[in-house]
């Protein structure tokens, strides 16, 4: 697990000003998901250029300057189990150092049979246990932490609450140390204070729905979830921790897949979905005509649809989830890309991503209490999640700059969630999805067929032959 040594967040002095916000319902739910494996948050960079620590230092305060809620405290009150954001007036992140003989015996304790020493500190990132207990003190949501490689190299990590931070948030983070980093600039206007819960920004009457509509729709989802199939459990018993393996397309292959994608009226998050259940299908070899039913789990980006907009660097959580279930055999992938992204459009529509939110919050922690109520305990509610949209990004400019050789931002998921997280990312013009599976639920060689099933399928079906637009 990652060290913190002495750097564990105290409370704010008593005479330091501080700000408070209660936890909306979103952010309630990530509470109780952190401690048991899920919604740890980890930015990591790779850098051929040791940074100055007083340079990152200053650029991490500036951020925190920009964006309130990166330096602010969770605090739970044990009396009524609520939690608040605390907020001091000034920055207090501090940056962990370790040198190589320190990061050489991390990675060896942590081998899991992955060659890359970077993959190896973020696992150990991804499955940290900052938060696995709120009392009795006040924990910050941010941490940040410098290991020293061979050769010169340097793994920069941030690892932040994901109630503080959703993947929208990590992205404008990266970019904005990024530019500071570099020394372009200045951070970016954040937010004045900590803003709203993403459930008091919805529009008038998005989330309304009526009382017995939503005891039937909790209903539909609790009896549908016994009939999901599962991706094969490896080991059902043992502790579990995030673990990731990459799926990486070259940039033939990626402009490819983003044309049969854009040429069928779909997302990349549709394909991404439609290889993920076709993998899995087919990796328990059953009968062409036998059909499986899997769930799929899409996150939106909200800022967009609230009410005030909120700008695309915002730092909190504003996402939100759609669940969709499809009956999967042997078929086409384009057929059940189109298919799956369809629901998922249809779903949006209704305004589901507003409406069920408190349901499937609801779901999510009655799962967290009570694991026995999902398959073999495994807190599975999904085969796979995936986002809406990709992320976007050109780092070849940074890699003259400050030595950015490879940087991946993804969250721990081996409490409750999907058999398989994707965090995908368009980088000089390839994809590079993180792949984040609970181990030994699921082994690293089964999660490594699986993607690579995956990319064949999405290699293949974007062929010359196949890039007819489909009736």
């Amino acid at each position: 697990m990652a060290h913190n040594g002495d750097n564990e967040a105290q409370s704010p002095e008593p005479s330091e000003p501080i700000e408070a916000r209660a936890f909306g319902g979103t952010e309630y739910s990530w509470c109780k998901a952190v401690p048991i494996g899920t919604g740890v948050t980890v930015l990591g960079l790779l850098l051929s250029k040791p940074p100055e620590i007083t340079i990152l230092q200053n650029a991490l305060h500036n951020l925190q300057n920009s964006h309130p809620i990166l330096r602010s405290k969770i605090h739970l009150d044990p009396s009524t189990q609520t939690f608040q954001f605390l907020t001091p007036a000034s920055s207090n992140v501090q940056v962990q150092q370790f040198d190589l003989a320190s990061t050489a015996r991390i990675v060896q304790a942590q081998s899991n049979g992955d060659d890359d020493p970077f993959h190896t500190l973020l696992e150990d990132q991804l499955n940290d246990k900052t938060w696995c207990d709120y009392a009795p003190r006040n924990l910050d949501v941010l941490y940040a932490s410098v290991y020293t490689l061979a050769h010169d190299r340097v793994a920069v990590f941030l690892r932040l609450h994901t109630a503080a931070c959703d993947r929208a948030a990590a992205v404008a983070l990266l970019r904005e140390l990024l530019h500071l980093f570099s020394g372009a600039g200045t951070a970016e206007i954040g937010e004045g204070k900590v803003s709203l819960a993403i459930e008091d920004l919805i529009p008038e009457g998005k989330m309304h729905k009526p009382f017995w509509a939503r005891g039937l729709d909790v209903l539909g989802y609790s009896f549908n979830a016994l009939r999901f199939s599962n991706l094969n459990f490896v080991d059902a018993a043992s502790l579990r921790r995030s673990r990731i393996v990459r799926l990486q397309l070259n940039a033939e292959e990626t402009k490819n897949l983003l044309a049969g994608c854009k040429s069928r009226g779909i997302k990349l998050c549709g394909a991404l979905a439609a290889a993920g259940m076709m993998a899995a299908w087919t990796s328990k070899c059953l009968p062409n005509y036998q059909r499986e039913k899997y769930a799929v789990v899409t996150l939106v980006d909200c800022r967009p649809l609230l009410d005030p907009v909120l700008p695309s660097n915002h730092a909190g959580f504003y996402h939100s989830a759609i669940l969709n279930t499809h009956d999967v055999c042997e078929e086409a992938l384009w057929e059940l890309a189109k298919r799956s992204y369809t629901s998922f459009i249809n779903a949006m529509n209704c305004n589901k991503h507003f409406s069920d939110m408190s349901d499937l919050n609801y779901l999510m922690c009655k799962a967290i209490d009570n694991p026995g109520l999902t398959p073999s305990s495994s807190l599975r509610t999904a085969l796979i999640s995936v986002f809406e949209d990709p992320v976007f990004g050109d780092s070849a400019e940074m890699h003259g700059e400050i030595g950015l050789e490879d940087y991946v931002g993804c969250a721990s998921a081996h409490g409750v969630g999907p058999s398989i997280a994707l965090f995908d990312t368009i980088r000089n013009g390839k994809l590079d999805c993180a792949c984040i599976y609970p181990w030994p639920l699921h082994s690293r060689e089964q999660i490594q067929g699986l993607v690579d099933h995956m990319k064949r399928l999405l290699v293949e079906s974007c062929g010359s032959e196949n890039q007819q637009i489909e009736p």
